[in-house]
């Protein structure tokens, strides 16, 4: 059963993956802690990662 299960989740992945976009139209810009925004350059893959808090 779980084999079943991981395979239907890998078919339903790779459907998802080829119906992707191969590059944002516009550029991908977030704010940081300070409140100034920054842009990630869309000619080379970037990786970036955040931490969230709750107050």
């Amino acid at each position: 059963m779980k084999k079943k299960l991981m395979f239907l989740l890998a078919i339903v992945l790779l459907v998802l993956t080829a119906c992707g976009k191969d590059q944002a139209q516009e550029p991908i810009a977030l704010k940081d802690q300070s409140g100034n925004e920054v842009a990630f350059p869309q000619d080379k893959p970037s990786v970036f990662f955040f931490i969230t808090t709750y107050t």
